[in-house]
């Protein structure tokens, strides 16, 4: 069955076009993973409904839907490009493939300099935050770190993932987010990062990248997922227990994936749903709490 975004494609933009290209570059599957952590920042950040569409709130949430987008995934590709020849996200077509278009590479760089437009308007923490994501979204797949390509480092550095909600709370509270929040939802992209790695076992080894997943193997993987996802659990009950009992979930699904044998090429691309949910979640515990606590 194809996805809603699978069905969308036959209106959206043709990726023949730059435009197109940078469209699908993005993508749109995945918006919500930077989007996300900004919208749910800002929700525990504001003060009252006003601050939710705040001016700066709103650029941040749609700076890191897109163009922060074009400019992470554009690096990955730019950089993987012979790898990319033999990944079966690119052969089935759920992917572009970088065409060493240098107008592209523009774009690229320039959706990264566009985040310095920030730095005026954001705290000190929220500009180290800023910075960080920034050097972590070059450095995962870029020479001479290319954090990608070394088992661990690769879990670790998609911390980034969760940086656009540290900039985000700083810019509305002034202050960093609670620690234990931070570290839950570090732990939580380890997990996330290194089962998306699963379904690239094969076709890494056969590239020569060593990554967690191919340095664990399969079976060892998923308990590395697990224990990341549970660890996220146990830290974000400092913050409070219900968010340790939402990532509950991550755990429970890699156990029934493997109770019910599915396929994990195709419960990978759950995932985006899976997330959008649990992000929802918790932004409307958020809410009620800011409403009626």
């Amino acid at each position: 069955m194809s996805t809603v975004t699978d069905r969308l494609s036959t209106v959206l933009p043709g990726e023949e076009s730059r435009p197109g290209y940078l469209f699908w570059l993005s993508r749109p599957r995945f918006w919500l993973y930077q989007g996300g952590p900004v919208v749910v920042a800002v929700t525990y950040a504001a003060d009252g409904p006003g601050e939710l569409f705040s001016p700066l709130a709103i650029a941040l949430f749609l700076y890191f839907t897109i163009p922060a987008n074009v400019f992470l995934y554009g690096v990955n590709d730019v950089f993987d490009r012979d790898i990319d020849q033999v990944n079966p996200k690119k052969d089935e077509g759920r992917e572009v493939s970088y065409r060493g278009d240098r107008v592209v590479v523009a774009a690229i760089v320039a959706s990264g300099l566009l985040a310095a437009g920030f730095l005026p308007w954001l705290p000190t923490l929220g500009a180290v935050a800023l910075l960080a994501w920034a050097a972590l979204s070059i450095e995962y797949s870029a020479p001479p770190l290319r954090f990608k390509t070394t088992p661990f480092l690769d879990s670790l550095s998609n911390g980034l993932y969760i940086l656009p909600g540290v900039v985000a709370y700083a810019a509305i509270e002034g202050v960093a987010p609670p620690a234990t929040a931070v570290a839950g939802a570090w732990l939580w992209t380890m997990g996330m990062h290194t089962f998306s790695a699963i379904p690239d076992i094969e076709p890494d080894r056969e590239a020569g990248i060593e990554t967690t997943a191919t340095f664990l193997g399969e079976s060892n993987t998923y308990y590395y997922c697990v224990m990341c996802w549970l660890s996220a659990a146990f830290v974000f009950t400092y913050t409070h227990w219900v968010f340790g009992g939402l990532l509950l979930v991550y755990p429970g699904l890699v156990f029934g994936i493997l109770a019910v044998g599915v396929d994990i090429d195709e419960a990978y691309w759950w995932y985006p749903a899976i997330n959008t949910l649990v992000g929802m979640a918790f932004t409307l515990v958020g809410l009620w709490v800011m409403l009626y606590g």
